[in-house]
């Protein structure tokens, strides 16, 4: 087997184990981990997440964490450090909000 295709083949194996990993811990939130959070002095903010990278509610059809379906999707939120959620500087001028925004939201 060529240096070639063993690093070819440890790069697909390495994509397969994130991919993977990035599944596993896309589960939706626990009442402790959101709890826990909150104690930690974060907070949530709508219209922050990038797309798939949502804490948890992301609208109708959705399940909860991961599943925004576009960038800074208003009805998604993530959790931030306390008191920053909008000061956020976003691209386009966007801010984040407390309550959910109806920007970027998909039909």
């Amino acid at each position: 087997m060529s240096t070639r295709s063993i690093v070819g083949a440890a790069f697909v194996a390495g994509a397969v184990a994130t991919a993977l990993a990035s599944y596993a811990a896309a589960g939706p939130l626990t009442e402790a981990e959101g709890k826990a959070a909150i104690d930690a002095g974060k907070e949530k903010c709508y219209g922050v997440a990038l797309k798939g990278q949502n804490d948890c509610a992301a609208g109708p059809g959705t399940t909860c964490q991961g599943t925004s379906t576009v960038d800074f999707q208003g009805n998604a939120w993530k959790f931030v450090r306390g008191g920053t959620c909008t000061t956020l500087e976003l691209p386009g001028g966007l801010k984040g909000s407390p309550e959910p925004l109806t920007r970027n939201v998909p039909s």
